[in-house]
């Protein structure tokens, strides 16, 4: 028996590392999308953000965010959880009980596992605030968001906070993760302000394309290949028979709610403006994946497939509207892609899962979006009163490639202005 546990225990343990990889893989997925939506002038210093802020986040979670959303003794039960370096605290090295109760996994892999999920979080932001952002002001958000903002509502419900006792549910982070992090965008964007050039005096709208769709086709395509860690290492064990056939459906789920959101909003896409637009498959799919993170385990993989469908019909008028009717300039549409559909996701829980309640749903959404948005408003207006948040409109012409990083990614090819 003592040696079924500790095989189990080296299973478990490796199972949340490789997951944890995938999702580190995701970091990829982000930049590549990014910076195919970008223009070639701001290319550099998107994907400057993104390897910067994953190691941000890295740190951050180490010294303060991980022992604040998994307390050993939190300060207020419930509510607050404890500030101390990893290392100290209760969890930085205990074996964690998995899921069922029956076996353990190392500690450290939990860490790991989680501070990959952070980083996804400010990833979000990332392209939301891109092009004419300053990219120290963007650090010092990522700062706050990775160490206090994200880990303070992860507590709530991953950590056993006061969500959790109230029954909200949330598999994969739906709302701890990808809602949180399309709020704290929000925020960062209103702050900001528009693109220049973007919306005209008259209400018109500019479209402004990306530089490279084959690398944000590579991005999407990491990111849902990233998902499968995402998804399937939030079952926490795969030691035994019910485990391993869990994670079997989860991988399944979340691949077919994939599948889904791309094929609906390519059609609607089509019916709509007439063409078939790769961008719009592409954040089709995220919208899929976003929609099934909040419960992958209890659909069948046809529910899962319409949630996804769900989510990529959602996604497309979602952005058309932020952009057209809201003024809100999101260059990648991460706000409607995370934040849109992380709500409908959350929403869907119920429909599948017996153990949810509609009441608890809308009331972890109303607490986590309010929290994030309101925190992440004020750092940013702290941040913009002391350092600022926006470049020159010399940087924004000429790219914030030169001005903040110095180099461009594209130097035989790029041109300055438009």
């Amino acid at each position: 028996m003592e040696q079924v546990t500790e095989l189990s225990y080296a299973l478990d343990t490796f199972y949340f590392l490789v997951c944890g990889a995938l999702v580190m893989w995701m970091a990829a997925g982000f930049t590549m999308l990014e910076a195919g939506l970008v223009r070639a002038k701001n290319t550099a210093e998107i994907l400057t953000k993104n390897v910067g802020l994953y190691a941000i986040a890295c740190i951050m979670y180490m010294l303060v965010g991980y022992n604040l959303m998994y307390p050993g003794e939190p300060i207020l039960d419930g509510f607050l959880g404890q500030f101390s370096v990893l290392g100290r605290g209760d969890n930085a090295t205990a074996e964690v009980l998995a899921s069922g109760g029956e076996t353990y996994y190392s500690g450290l892999s939990d860490f790991f596992f989680q501070v990959v999920f952070v980083a996804t979080a400010m990833s979000i932001v990332s392209g939301a605030v891109a092009e004419r952002m300053k990219l120290w002001s963007f650090f010092s958000f990522a700062v706050v968001l990775t160490g206090f903002i994200y880990p303070m509502q992860g507590y709530w419900k991953w950590g056993g906070g006061f969500l959790d006792a109230m029954g909200f549910s949330d598999f994969a982070g739906s709302g701890v993760v990808h809602m949180c992090g399309a709020a704290a965008a929000l925020a960062g964007v209103l702050v900001l302000g528009a693109r220049k050039g973007k919306y005209g005096k008259d209400g018109s709208v500019k479209a402004i394309p990306g530089c490279n769709l084959p690398l944000a086709t590579l991005g999407m395509l990491i990111l849902w290949m990233g998902w499968f860690g995402f998804n399937g290492g939030s079952e926490l064990k795969l030691s035994n028979v019910e485990e391993a056939n869990a994670v079997a459906l989860v991988f399944v789920n979340t691949n077919m709610a994939a599948a889904g959101g791309l094929v609906a909003a390519l059609l609607l896409a089509r019916a709509w403006f007439g063409k078939a637009d790769l961008t719009m498959a592409l954040n089709g799919a995220l919208a899929g994946l976003v929609a099934i993170t909040a419960e992958p385990l209890t659909p069948s993989p046809m529910a899962a497939t319409l949630i996804g469908i769900v989510g990529g019909l959602l996604v497309v008028p979602a952005i058309v509207f932020m952009d057209r009717t809201f003024k809100i300039d999101d260059p990648v549409g991460a706000i409607s892609v995370h934040g849109v559909v992380g709500i409908w996701g959350l929403l869907a829980v119920p429909l599948t899962n017996t153990e949810a309640t509609f009441g608890a749903q809308i009331a972890g959404i109303a607490t986590i979006f309010g929290w994030v948005f309101f925190t992440s408003l004020i750092v940013w207006l702290g941040i913009k009163a002391l350092m600022g948040v926006r470049v020159s409109e010399e940087e924004e012409y000429e790219g914030v490639d030169l001005g903040e990083c110095g180099l461009e990614a594209y130097p035989e090819f790029a041109k300055t202005g438009d």
